[in-house]
Formats: C-alpha cells, structure tokens, sequence
C-alpha cells in the first residue's frame, strides 16, 4: 500500500477534515481553498474514467467524453485492478445513492 509511505498526523488530519464534511457546500467550499481549480478538475475526471471504466467504456470513448489522457485513464484502469478497491467502493456507494433517489 502506498499510502504507508506517506501516513502520518498530517494525511489523518485532512482525512478527519474530509470526513467532518456535512454538505455539498461544505465540500465547495473547503475544496476551494483547499485545492486549484485544475486540481478538484483533475480528481473529478479521475473518478469519472474509474466509473466509465467500470462500465466496460473503451479508452477512445472515455478519452473523448472526459478529455483524459490515455495515460490517466491505464492508470485509473490499474488502480481499478490492483489497487486497494477505493474506487469501487466510492462507485459502489455512489450507485447505491443514485439508486435510491430514483426510487
């Protein structure tokens, strides 16, 4: 895990602070101060090739669609296959939620 290289009062910091989060706002908000513009945009994408990757999309679609790199989306693909399951667990749980409200 990468993350062991970098865990320390600092990462736990920022993580309680993101889990302090309550509402969308809230999250605007610290995310703005917190991050550039390309930064949050950057994330964003990433989360959106991991879904569309999820969906069995092909790379050309998913560069088209989201402007992404074939570089960012191998590796979004790598860390769907061999990473810690973040991703499908934040999807997973995305899903649920939409499912939800369509009901």
């Amino acid at each position: 895990m990468q993350l062991d290289k970098i865990k320390g009062k600092e990462l736990e910091q920022l993580f309680e602070a993101i889990l302090s989060l309550e509402t969308m706002e809230d999250c605007f908000l610290f995310f703005d101060d917190l991050c550039t513009v390309n930064e949050m945009k950057s994330m964003a994408q990433r989360l959106e090739v991991a879904r569309m990757l999820r969906e069995k999309q092909t790379y050309s679609q998913i560069e088209e669609e989201t402007g992404a790199s074939t570089a960012t989306i191998s590796r979004v693909k790598r860390c769907l296959n061999y990473g810690n399951g973040g991703y499908m667990a934040v999807l997973d749980r995305l899903s649920k939620k939409k499912n939800k409200k369509e009901k």
